[in-house]
C-alpha cells in the first residue's frame, strides 16, 4: 500500500504532499522533516531504496529520486514492489512535464491553478486506486 508521495526542495520545503491514510497537520509536518533529514544526510551514490521504520512505524519503505532541486518520495508498505515504486516516480514525473509543460519547482509553486490541482489528483487518483484494487485482491 502507498502511504505518502512527498515532493520535497532541496531546502526541505514540502512542494507537493500527498498522504494516503488520515494524519494530522502536525504529524505529516513531523513525517516531512523525518524524510527531508533522512535524504539530505545521503550520499549522492547510495541507493534510492531505504527503510523507513524510524519514521513511518513498522514495514515502511521509502524509494526517491532527486531532479534538479527537487526530491520525489514515494512511501509504501511491503506489498509493494520497490522497482515499480521507482518506475512510479519516472511516469509522475514526466506527467508532470507535460501539464506543465517542462516543469519545474517553479511551476508547482506559482502555477498551482485550479487546473493544476486537478491534473495533478487526475495523476495520483490511478496510483491510489490500483493501490486499492491490489489490497482487495
Amino acid at each position: 500500500m502507498i502511504k505518502a508521495v512527498l515532493v520535497i526542495n532541496t531546502q526541505g520545503k514540502p512542494r507537493l504532499t500527498k498522504f494516503y491514510d488520515f494524519l494530522t497537520v502536525e504529524k505529516q509536518q513531523e513525517l516531512i522533516r523525518g524524510v527531508f533529514g533522512v535524504l539530505c544526510s545521503r550520499a549522492e551514490k547510495v541507493s534510492n531504496f531505504m527503510q523507513a521504520d524510524s519514521i513511518f512505524g513498522p514495514d515502511s519503505r521509502l524509494v526517491y529520486k532527486h531532479y534538479a532541486t527537487l526530491y520525489f518520495v514515494f512511501v509504501f508498505d511491503s506489498s509493494e514492489n520497490e522497482l515499480a515504486m521507482l518506475d512510479l516516480i519516472q511516469v509522475f514525473v514526466e506527467t508532470l512535464d507535460k501539464c506543465f509543460r517542462n516543469v519545474c519547482e517553479l511551476d508547482i509553486v506559482f502555477n498551482y491553478s485550479k487546473d493544476r490541482r486537478a491534473c495533478i489528483s487526475e495523476i495520483l487518483l490511478p496510483i491510489a486506486c490500483g493501490n486499492l484494487q491490489h489490497r482487495i485482491s
